[in-house]
């Protein structure tokens, strides 16, 4: 997988960096097979928002959060994208039950 992280008017730490990739495990245990994540943590006078968008096989799902403190907002922000990764992996399981089932009604 690619990862990119990546700072607007505000430096990357070594600390914020660990703790971005000690977040990436969540999404892994979901999902083998994720292609790209690209993260964006910037500072709007009192709200740190961070941004990204994980690219999987067939979909791009992008998410955002906006904290009073970064590892809040990054910590938000991972959990948006595990809610949408299980919905998206939702969707998909009940495509591929929903087309077995007609196939064996109708096959």
């Amino acid at each position: 997988m690619q990862f990119q992280l990546s700072g607007q008017q505000i430096d990357v730490t070594p600390a914020l960096r660990q703790h971005v990739e000690s977040r990436l495990d969540r999404l892994h245990r979901l999902d083998d097979k994720l292609v790209s994540l690209a993260v964006i943590l910037s500072v709007d006078k009192l709200r740190h928002r961070a941004d990204a968008t994980l690219g999987i096989t067939g979909a791009t799902l992008h998410a955002e959060a906006a904290e009073a403190d970064m590892y809040a907002s990054i910590d938000a922000l991972f959990d948006k994208l595990v809610a949408q990764l299980r919905r998206h992996r939702e969707k998909i399981v009940d495509k591929h039950h929903r087309a077995t089932r007609t196939e064996v009604q109708y096959g």
